[in-house]
């Protein structure tokens, strides 16, 4: 097949490419839908996206090579987080007055072929009907976080901080419109203040291998429930820069969309299930910075669909919520195995917006062990005094990372001993959040029912540990008896 020329569609033409597309659509019976860089096809069984001869800022679709090449690369992006969506690309054949998926003649223009999806599929529909499960979030963000442990790790030179400051300013002028100057400048300062500060931190994630090929688009809009299954599909293939970005930016769009949309349950949710299954807690600045410039995004996006939107002033009022979060809390469990300490600190989390960071993970991440993975099976003891002293550092030593980026915490441990309520308590005094302790407790015969009957679960805590903790726990004091419930945290959020 001879090369196509790299020649611009003259102006005009774009009117002409439309009269293709619809051509096509009726040969098809398909229905066409419209954004600004694309017309999609809708058949019964199958769609097809074909890309508009438009140039922007960010993008370039000019000429018949350039979408040539952007199908592939959006067919590549997307399969891997997508594989059975996304069919492949099809050239649109024939005569312009009668065009033809695959057909002979020449090559008129291309499309990215896709199974349609159902009517109602999408996250966004699904948590607008209050259908989506609690379920689903979990499977998205253990989809998410095994996409950015498989995709391609970047280690160049990071982007200038005025580039990553720039995009986000860029999307502050957006919104200026609906933004009163003391609200547009607080932005402003937060932002330029926020790239400062985080610029050495950006350079050390990218060292360590943290900027990835993401997504670049997470919001819930791009997310379909797919076979019983979540996918992510429409990542971004134009502006390479958009998807070659820290993974901590890439979950912090369905967060900060999940709340912007009325769940803030399902937000804390999913931030947890992926912190859980990367580890990735050390990135809590960046993460807000993250929640703060993907509002503005999507605020800026609404506003030139709807500029007098609801949805343009829920996401303006993200954007300046996650910049001036509420003053944290610290929360402590206290009980035994089996008592419902991670249950209880589930419910908690989601109800005050918290963080939670678990003995049973971070005691197995320390050992480099999956959380649902045997330590008996490698032969190691997890669960020595050594192995417990270097767990609740760890603990306090994330804690005070996410409490310094603003965030509420929900440290999910035994805290049995007196010596470590103390110290978790100073913790909270010099990070200025207020502390609480949510003491978990059951009858022996129901712990012991609760651990024989563990199966999928990160704790390995079984009848002789119980005894022993049991033997070596100090209760709680009557000067902690007052900070039993976490109450406070949850009327002050």
């Amino acid at each position: 097949m001879p090369a196509e020329p790299d020649v611009p569609i003259p102006p005009g033409q774009l009117a002409e490419r439309a009269a293709l597309v619809h051509a096509l659509a009726l040969r098809l019976g398909a229905q066409v839908r419209e954004t600004h860089i694309s017309w999609i096809l809708l058949t019964p069984e199958f769609a097809y996206k074909v890309k508009k001869p438009v140039r922007f800022a960010f993008l370039d679709y000019t000429t018949l090579q350039r979408r040539r090449h952007f199908c592939h690369e959006e067919l590549r992006v997307n399969r891997r987080t997508a594989p059975s969506l996304y069919l492949g690309v099809a050239r649109i054949t024939g005569k312009p007055s009668a065009p033809e998926i695959d057909g002979p003649g020449p090559v008129l223009d291309y499309a990215v072929h896709m199974r349609r999806f159902a009517d109602g599929a999408l996250f966004s529909e699904r948590l607008a009907a209050g259908v989506l499960s609690a379920r689903e979030v979990d499977g998205l963000a253990a989809m998410l976080a095994a996409a950015h442990a498989a995709a391609p790790v970047s280690r160049r030179a990071p982007a200038a901080q005025s580039s990553k400051l720039s995009r986000a300013l860029a999307a502050l002028d957006g919104v200026r419109p609906v933004l009163s100057a003391a609200k547009c400048d607080q932005l402003r300062e937060w932002l330029e203040a926020g790239a400062r500060k985080l610029w050495p931190e950006w350079v050390e994630r990218r060292r360590k291998g943290r900027i990835r090929e993401c997504h670049g688009d997470l919001h819930l809009d791009n997310i379909v429930d797919l076979d019983g299954h979540p996918a992510a599909f429409d990542a971004i293939d134009f502006e390479p820069a958009l998807r070659w970005i820290d993974i901590a930016e890439d979950a912090a769009f369905p967060v900060m969309d999940f709340a912007a949309r009325g769940r803030p349950d399902f937000a804390w949710r999913f931030l947890n299930e992926w912190l859980d299954a990367t580890g990735e807690h050390d990135a809590a600045g960046v993460l807000r910075y993250a929640l703060v410039y993907r509002a503005l995004v999507r605020a800026q996006v609404e506003h030139l669909r709807a500029p007098n939107g609801h949805a343009v002033a829920s996401y303006v009022r993200a954007a300046l919520e996650w910049s001036q979060p509420a003053p944290p809390c610290l929360v402590i469990t206290h009980g035994l195995p089996g008592s419902g300490k991670t249950f209880q600190s589930q419910r908690l989390l989601e109800q005050i917006g918290a963080i939670r960071v678990r003995s049973d993970v971070e005691r197995k991440r320390l050992f480099g062990l999956g959380a649902l993975e045997s330590s008996r099976a490698r032969g190691l003891d997890i669960y020595s005094r050594d192995a417990t002293t270097r767990t609740y550092e760890r603990l306090f030593a994330l804690a005070r990372i996410l409490l310094a980026a603003g965030f509420s915490v929900v440290i999910d441990a035994a805290f049995l001993k007196r010596g470590e309520r103390d110290v978790a308590r100073e913790l909270a005094r010099t990070c200025g959040a207020r502390f609480e302790i949510l003491a978990c407790q059951a009858p022996d015969e129901i712990l012991q029912q609760r651990i024989a009957a563990r199966t999928s679960d990160a704790s390995e805590a079984d009848a002789a540990v119980l005894r022993q903790l049991r033997a070596a726990m100090d209760p709680l004091g009557p000067d902690e008896e007052t900070r039993r419930s976490a109450r406070s945290c949850a009327s002050a959020s």
